[in-house]
């Protein structure tokens, strides 16, 4: 699998809407999309197109109108957006599920050629159909916040200036640092360590009203 400028493009402004929908700001002009993205727009206005017709996204018409998600963002699931603009995940066809074409391979079921790239597949599919568009945008705010970098289209405006941290992103062996699961670890680490933190504060409350 290869992801054309045409499907990384798709991505992009869905995370886009996907981060302003979580920010309360559904609502976004395709000038905004061309701008942070730097996209060119009549390409743009294609994908938007597709998108639109396959259900992901709708339009409001008028001079405040734009785009917007038709469904949340956890109902997206980056596997399907991805299959409906660059086809089939597997490498080769003969190891796709869902547009399977046999090979000129004599002997299918021992092919080695086959059995690697069933491998292949198998391993991109259990990202992308397992994890949805409202993963990678809950990713891609923590790290904005933690980083301090301004949340796009102006809302920065609205939650305030963000706080740098210094802590970087934890390395978690066999997942590359920066990358979607590794950032996705560590979120799941602070959620698990956050309770035993308020507890320890609340026994510490609770230890100096009892002197």
């Amino acid at each position: 699998m290869k992801l054309s400028k045409r499907g990384e493009y798709a991505l992009r402004a869905l995370i886009d809407f996907g981060i302003a929908y979580e920010l309360g700001r559904p609502l976004l002009k395709i000038g905004e999309l061309v701008e942070k993205e730097r996209l060119p727009v009549k390409f743009l206005e294609q994908i938007l197109t597709q998108l639109r017709g396959a259900g992901y996204i709708e339009t409001k018409r008028g001079k405040a109108g734009g785009y917007f998600l038709a469904k949340p963002p956890r109902e997206i699931s980056l596997g399907k957006v991805i299959r409906l603009i660059d086809g089939p995940l597997a490498p080769i066809s003969c190891v796709s599920v869902t547009a399977y074409e046999r090979c000129t391979c004599p002997d299918e079921a021992h092919c080695g050629l086959r059995m690697l790239m069933l491998d292949v597949r198998n391993a991109i599919a259990r990202i992308l159909d397992r994890y949805v568009l409202g993963d990678v945008v809950d990713i891609t705010l923590r790290k904005m916040r933690r980083d301090g970098v301004p949340i796009p289209f102006i809302v920065e405006r609205l939650l305030g200036p963000g706080v740098p941290h210094t802590r970087p992103t934890a390395f978690v062996e066999h997942l590359p640092q920066g990358g979607f699961l590794a950032e996705l670890e560590v979120a799941r680490s602070d959620r698990q360590s956050a309770p035993a933190g308020k507890r320890a504060a609340k026994r510490k409350r609770a230890a100096k009203n009892s002197l």
